[in-house]
């Protein structure tokens, strides 16, 4: 009576969802899976798996992921958990919060980078009025 159905099947963590070229998505998009975006999304996209943005790929939103592969444009804060790779074509408008960086020469983002840190939203938000203090900092001396 309470047991498993016949034919109801698990979510497939090896699959990908994929936006095609010339689709445009007004929404936020989750998923525990790897999505690929070669169209527009205008909301956030949270993705449990990698998120692919392709070279004609565009995301007006927030991106929340394990691994990033970015070679489209983005208007929006990145949080990858691990590893972000920013390709050649990327475009990044937005804070990005990463463990691991890649930028390929010629990738563009405008932005603040927090790296190897792990920033919650919430971290981020009440910490935003907090000014950082450059007196403290002191010159390397070398030795000769």
């Amino acid at each position: 009576m309470f047991g498993k159905k016949e034919g109801s099947a698990l979510p497939n963590p090896k699959a990908m969802n994929q936006l095609g070229q010339g689709t445009v998505i007004n929404g936020e998009i989750n998923s525990d899976a790897d999505i690929r975006i070669d169209g527009t999304v205008r909301g956030n996209v949270v993705s449990k798996g990698k998120i692919v943005l392709g070279a004609s790929g565009l995301i007006e939103g927030d991106i929340r992921s394990e691994n990033a592969y970015l070679e489209g444009r983005v208007n929006g804060k990145v949080e990858v958990a691990d590893l972000l790779i920013l390709s050649k074509t990327a475009f990044v408008n937005g804070d990005i919060m990463i463990k691991k960086l890649v930028v390929e020469e010629g990738a563009k983002f405008n932005g603040k980078c927090t790296m190897g840190v792990q920033v919650s939203r919430q971290q981020t938000d009440t910490n935003a009025n907090v000014s950082s203090d450059t007196n403290n900092v002191r010159p390397i001396n070398k030795a000769v």
